[in-house]
């Protein structure tokens, strides 16, 4: 029973890749959340409609449209690709920066909309009362804005990094299944079931998978919680 539940060196590595691509996407994707997160809370502008679904699209597309998009722009002759290549030496093709583009792209409306509420439950009247005071708007910002949005927003960080976890259509493909480089969790499960007589290492990394989401899925539900106690807090 015990060597039935003992992960393999292999699935280890499978774990620490899927954990690997999961904090850089949610890292690389975190400021561009927040700015769209703002646009959409706070902005009035034309075109805020679209933007809104724009952000929203990877939601209700299928993930290998998804994937099929990021290889046409980010691909080795796609023009995101090549400038990436070319100014920052950065290539996604058949590499873990490609699995964490696509992490990242599919992570980003779950993020935007956790730190969306959480910018409109700011109450704006302490905004107000604080820049008469005389606080600059960039310290009302800093020391009113964001320390009451901050539960949504490490909330949303956390939802991504969950999304992240069991991104799958996307990431095969955009970058395939390479073993040591794009071989996350979900797609090291759906390789071990095409295989006969593999239910034991199918079982061990399923167990890791339910894990590991479980616990970031549990953590931004107590942060979303305190959120909404938080902007309650906060009202009339």
């Amino acid at each position: 029973m015990t060597s039935f539940f003992t992960l393999t060196a292999d699935e280890w590595e499978i774990i620490a890749l899927s954990l690997k691509v999961s904090g850089v996407a949610v890292l690389a994707c975190l400021p561009v959340a927040f700015v769209l997160a703002w646009l959409l809370a706070r902005g009035r502008f034309p075109g805020r409609i679209v933007l809104d679904a724009l952000v929203h699209l990877p939601l209700v597309l299928p993930p290998v449209v998804t994937g099929w998009l990021l290889l046409l722009a980010f691909g080795s002759n796609g023009p995101a690709g090549r400038w990436f290549a070319h100014v920052l030496g950065i290539t996604f093709m058949f590499r873990w920066t490609g699995a964490a583009l696509a992490a990242a792209v599919m992570a980003l409306p779950l993020m935007v909309r956790a730190m969306r509420l959480s910018i409109e439950a700011v109450d704006r009247r302490l905004e107000q009362a604080a820049t008469t005071f005389g606080a600059s708007p960039a310290r009302v910002f800093a020391t009113i804005t964001v320390p009451l949005a901050f539960p949504g927003i490490l909330a949303g960080v956390v939802l991504g990094f969950a999304r992240s976890l069991g991104e799958f259509g996307a990431t095969i493909t955009f970058v395939s299944d390479i073993p040591g480089e794009t071989r996350t969790l979900p797609i090291a499960i759906y390789g071990a079931l095409q295989l006969p007589d593999n239910e034991a290492a199918v079982t061990r990394l399923a167990l890791m998978a339910v894990a590991l989401s479980l616990a970031a899925l549990i953590t931004s539900e107590l942060l979303a919680r305190r959120t909404g106690r938080g902007g309650g807090g906060h009202g009339v």
